[in-house]
This record gives structure tokens, sequence and C-alpha cells, in this order.
């Protein structure tokens, strides 16, 4: 589907025509870029390269120093595939958040806040000695009993343990345009969306 690769600036909150006080989030939605066209005849498929955030010639490696000369245009931070573009597309132009005008629902994919290394209680849910409904008695926030004793004798893969949480990437379907700042190329989005401020967001339409 079309969209733009922006940055999540913070979340606000605006006044809605009947009074309410709507929480929202502020993206910077492009401009972004041309980079390449791809089609069927050279690539397999159709899609259009967008990129964004300009970047330093220093930190551009040859290959992509010679990708963006091809496109004549500065080297850019960010890459990302879209499809599904309608009309005349060609190598430089600049898409603004202008193609939001009009739309009322967008899909956003971003990346969850990472948090580390996080127990069962949290990363799963598990109950505590109050719910005990994974073995333990004595030890609040303890996974309790994993199973598997003389057969098979292993943890079962899959088995809902303490690990790493977060940092994932998630996509949010369905959310609401409020309002597109063309002059400041800004998006604000009803409700919260994955990710910490600076982060980088695909916004779908």
């Amino acid at each position: 589907m079309p969209g733009l690769i922006g940055k999540k600036i913070g979340m606000t909150s605006v006044f809605s025509t009947d009074g309410k006080n709507v929480p929202c989030t502020v993206i910077e939605a492009g401009p972004c870029v041309v980079t390449q066209i791809k089609t069927v005849e050279t690539d397999g498929y159709e899609a259009v390269q967008l990129g964004f955030e300009e970047k330093k010639d220093k930190h551009t490696t040859k290959p992509e120093a010679g990708h963006f000369k091809k496109a004549n245009v500065a080297p850019q931070r960010h890459l990302v595939e879209f499809k599904g573009f309608e009309g005349e597309i060609k190598l430089g132009d600049a898409l603004t958040v202008e193609m939001f005008d009009g739309t009322t629902w967008v899909d956003v994919i971003g990346t969850s806040k990472g948090k580390g290394f996080q127990g069962v209680v949290k990363r799963h849910g598990f109950g505590g000695v109050g719910q005990s409904t994974h073995g333990q008695h004595n030890r609040l926030r303890h996974p309790g009993s994993m199973g598997a004793s003389s057969y098979p004798s292993k943890v079962v893969k899959g088995m809902r343990m303490g690990g790493r949480t977060g940092g994932d990437t998630v996509t949010v379907q369905n959310l609401e345009v409020l309002k597109v700042i063309p002059e400041h190329n800004l998006l604000l989005i009803k409700g919260s969306i994955p990710g910490a401020k600076g982060s980088i967001v695909i916004i779908n339409k």
C-alpha cells in the first residue's frame, strides 16, 4: 500500500468538534524522496523505494552513494519499499504528508520499546501465589514447574519463560487521522503508536 516513512515526535491531545479531548500521536511524515522504482521487467515485481532523512556523505558507503547518485538525490538514512502507488512517479520526486489529505484511516508499523530481560509475570501475565496456577506455592513471581520429567527430559520448545521483551516490529491497524499539517510535515493520529520518541515509523494508507 502507498505510504510514507516518518518519525514519532511524541503525544499530545486535540479537541474534537464536539468538545472531546482526544489523545493523539504526532508524526513527522516525510518529505520522502523516490530513490528507486522497481518494475516487473527488471526486478520481478513493482514497488517504489522511498528515502527519509538526509545523511552526510562521510556516513555513506560507496554502493549507497552510487545508488543515490543514480536517483540524483542526497544520501538518505532510511529506505523503505512501498507497493500500490498510483499515477506517474519519477526518480527524485519528493512525496509529502499532503498525500494523506482526505485519508481517514491508516496502518502504522513501528518498533516497540525494548524492556530488556523480564520475568514471566510481566512478560506473559502469569499469576503469583494468590492466583497460583503455575506450580509454585511460596514464591510470588516465579514460573513454577516446567513439566517434562523422565520423558522427554527437556523443556519443551515454546514454553513461556522469562526473556527479552520488547523491541519487536508491531503493526497497528485502522488508526484515525485527525489532522494533516502540510507546512510542518506533521500528521496527527488518534491513539498511541509503538516506539519511543524519535523512533522511525511506516505509515500506510
